[in-house]
C-alpha cells in the first residue's frame, strides 16, 4: 500500500515535526521550575498550536523544522500518489499495458544552480538580516515552480524546439515582467547596500568602477559578431551573482556611520548658545 519512497519521506517529515515541537518547547521559557517546559502546559499548547494558544521558543529553528517536515510529507504523499514512478504501475495506466519509453531532458536547466544560491541566501539570512532570509525563501519558491515546469516541458515531446516553445508559451507571460522586475529590484537593493557600507568617497569610485565595467562589457559584446547567446547569459548571471554577493556581505557588515547630521545639529546648538 505504501511505497518505499513514501515511507522514507514520511519518516523524515514526522521526525522533523516532532523535532520542531521539542525544539519549540526546549528553547522557550519552561515556566520556572519545570524542566525544559515538559510539565508546563502553556509550552506544549504553544508549540502544538503554532504559537496561537501559547508561546514558542526560538521561532527561526521551530519554523525551519516545521517547514522541512511539511515539505517532506508533501513529497512522500506525491510519491505515494505516483507509486514511486514504478514501471509496472505506469503500465497499468496505459491502454496497451506497456510502459512508455523514458525521455531524456531536451534542454539545459539552470534552476538547480539558482536553487543553491537561494539556499545560501536562506542560511546567511539566519545569522545576518531578516530581509536576506525572506529573499532566500522567495528565490527557493520561484525555483520550485520554474524547475517543475522545466522538468515537465523537457519531457512533453521528443522535439527540443517544441518543448522550448511550449514552456515559453506557459511561463513567458509571468517570467518576463515578474522575474525581470524582481531581479532589477534585488540588484538595486544589493548595490545600495554596497554604497551604504563604504565611505562616501569610496562609494563614488565604486559606482564609477561598476559603470565602467558594464560599459566595457557592452562595447565588447557589441563589437563581436556572432556572439553566442549562452556566453551573454553567462556573463549576465555572473555579474548578477557578484552584485548580490557583494550586497549580502555589505548588509552583514552594516551601514557606515552618518555623523554629518549630528555635527550639523551640534553646530547650530553652539551658535545659538553664543547668541
Amino acid at each position: 500500500m505504501f511505497t518505499p519512497g513514501f515511507k522514507l519521506f514520511a519518516g523524515f517529515g514526522f521526525a522533523a515535526v516532532i523535532a520542531a515541537l521539542v525544539y519549540g518547547i526546549a528553547s522557550g521559557d519552561g515556566g520556572g521550575a519545570d524542566y525544559l517546559g515538559v510539565v508546563d502546559a502553556e509550552s506544549w499548547t504553544g508549540a502544538v498550536s503554532l504559537g496561537w494558544k501559547g508561546g514558542v521558543g526560538d521561532h527561526s529553528g521551530y519554523m525551519i523544522f516545521l517547514i522541512f517536515g511539511l515539505m517532506a510529507l508533501f513529497v512522500g504523499i506525491s510519491l505515494a500518489a505516483f507509486r514511486d514512478a514504478d514501471a509496472d504501475s505506469q503500465a497499468e495506466l496505459e491502454p496497451s499495458g506497456i510502459t512508455p519509453l523514458a525521455q531524456r531532458p531536451t534542454g539545459p536547466n539552470y534552476w538547480p544552480a539558482v536553487g543553491a544560491f537561494g539556499a545560501g541566501l536562506l542560511i546567511v539570512g539566519l545569522v545576518t538580516h531578516a530581509l536576506i532570509f525572506v529573499a532566500g525563501i522567495v528565490v527557493l519558491a520561484v525555483v520550485v515552480i520554474e524547475w517543475m515546469i522545466s522538468a515537465w516541458a523537457d519531457r512533453a515531446t521528443g522535439d527540443p524546439r517544441a518543448n522550448a516553445e511550449l514552456r515559453a508559451r506557459i511561463m513567458a507571460p509571468f517570467e518576463v515582467p515578474l522575474l525581470g522586475a524582481a531581479t532589477v529590484a534585488l540588484l538595486v537593493l544589493a548595490f545600495s547596500r554596497v554604497l551604504l557600507a563604504v565611505s562616501s568617497f569610496s562609494a563614488i569610485w565604486v559606482a564609477t568602477g561598476v559603470a565602467a565595467v558594464v560599459f566595457l562589457v557592452a562595447v565588447l559584446a557589441a563589437s563581436v559578431t556572432k556572439l553566442n547567446r549562452n556566453v551573454v547569459a553567462g556573463l549576465l548571471v555572473l555579474g548578477a551573482i557578484a552584485v548580490l554577493t557583494a550586497g549580502i556581505i555589505s548588509a552583514a557588515v552594516g551601514m557606515r556611520d552618518f555623523e554629518h547630521g549630528e555635527e550639523h545639529g551640534e553646530q547650530h546648538v553652539d551658535e545659538g548658545a553664543v547668541e
